[in-house]
């Protein structure tokens, strides 16, 4: 009986200033939802880049230069010869196909539509299958187009819809850098992870992108798929032996190159995005530690301009415990309220993308926002509880 007389006094008091009840619900509100929702973008950003990374295939390997210098003193780019040595080698039997990648950029036009994508890419027909680049209209080009230097590309979704609009890309002609190419296939929607986009893109035959943008020199990475997803150490392992020989490199210790496959780079990729959630939640919970001191600030005014009342309920007989849960009570539906507000929020903002990234809601996050906001409602509030509660009835009756 004594609790609802409690929560009847405490909806009483708050309803007598809705204002102020309402400023501070806010407050609370505004803590809970941001909580809820920077974990949910953080937690979003880590599974669209573990959706790209492992839409690559596990098999997938990635030869790039390093700043280390080989045993002859000097780095050594990668070169397509060294792709060609990878693709060749007779002694191994775990490198399925090699792609070597050329990247650049240039504004793409097709008639009075000018476009910059993502960027351009030259390599060989294997990269589509070894980036597991699936394609949705027309075809990828072949090993002739890259032979005769043909000027061909495929395209990714969100150059055709910047480039095209509604119009059927294959069989129309763009022109980038002044070097006209015919599109001859568009590749389906792999989705941005907030950070790029790899529907952003252009990619021919290598020769042709060196002829016309980067020149015949090194490349910027090499592609290698295993034959299979439990032969990749080993495929490592025989890349590391080609290209030491392709670089006059005899000490594994001054390599001049790395090799990362899907694995590491998954491993790695998680762990910066774990930091990234982990300082999300942190910024996010200040706003739960502030709105934690609006409670005290209001309670305390609240204690103030209820004095007089305190003073007469203790006059008449009320507890010390009745006062110090009445005004705890208030205070805790204050965070309550606000708190249950701030889910709602959070759970309806997760329904739309954020930077780009679309939020996925951690459970956790919810229950133990939601759980934090209570506690700081009765933490803070117990200070100026315990202050009405401490009131003596003849200084209380006396206040004006």
């Amino acid at each position: 009986m004594i609790f609802w007389q409690m929560i009847r006094f405490a909806v009483g008091g708050l309803a007598a200033n809705k204002v102020r009840s309402a400023l501070t619900m806010l407050g609370v509100l505004i803590g809970v939802a941001s909580v809820i929702l920077l974990l949910a973008v953080g937690n979003g950003s880590s599974a669209a880049v573990k959706d790209s990374i492992t839409s690559l295939g596990t098999n997938s390997l990635t030869v790039s230069s390093s700043s280390l210098r080989g045993s002859s003193g000097s780095a050594k780019a990668l070169t397509v010869a060294d792709a060609k040595a990878l693709a060749t080698d007779a002694d191994s039997t775990t490198i399925k196909s090699v792609a070597p990648v050329v990247t650049t950029s240039g504004t793409a036009l097709y008639g009075d539509i000018s476009y910059q994508p993502g960027s351009i890419v030259g390599t060989y027909p294997a990269y589509f299958e070894t980036a597991n680049q699936k394609v949705k209209d027309g075809d990828y080009f072949s090993n002739d187009d890259v032979l005769n230097s043909r000027k061909v590309a495929v395209i990714g979704s969100t150059t055709a819809t910047q480039l095209f609009a509604t119009e059927e890309p294959v069989g129309k002609r763009i022109v980038i850098g002044g070097t006209p190419f015919t599109v001859v296939g568009v590749l389906a929607a792999k989705g941005s992870t907030g950070f790029n986009d790899p529907d952003d893109v252009v990619i021919a035959p290598l020769p042709t992108v060196q002829n016309a943008f980067t020149g015949f020199g090194s490349v910027s990475q090499i592609l290698v798929q295993a034959a299979s997803a439990e032969s990749t150490t080993e495929a490592q392992s025989d890349i590391t032996r080609i290209l030491m020989g392709t670089h006059a490199i005899t000490d594994a210790t001054k390599v001049d190159f790395r090799i990362s496959n899907q694995a590491s780079l998954l491993t790695a990729r998680e762990s910066t995005s774990k930091t990234f959630t982990v300082l999300l939640g942190a910024v996010a919970a200040i706003s739960l530690l502030v709105g934690g001191i609006g409670i005290t600030n209001i309670m305390l005014v609240t204690v103030a301009e209820r004095t007089r009342e305190i003073g007469i309920r203790k006059a008449l007989g009320a507890p010390r415990g009745v006062i110090l849960g009445q005004f705890l009570t208030e205070s805790t539906l204050l965070s309550v309220i606000g708190a249950g507000l701030g889910v709602a929020a959070g759970m309806i903002g997760s329904h739309f993308s954020i930077v780009g990234i679309k939020p996925v809601i951690i459970p956790e996050s919810v229950l133990g926002a939601f759980g934090i906001a209570v506690a700081i409602g009765l933490f803070f509030g117990s200070y100026p509880a315990g202050r009405a509660a401490s009131l003596r009835p003849i200084e209380a009756l006396r206040h004006e």
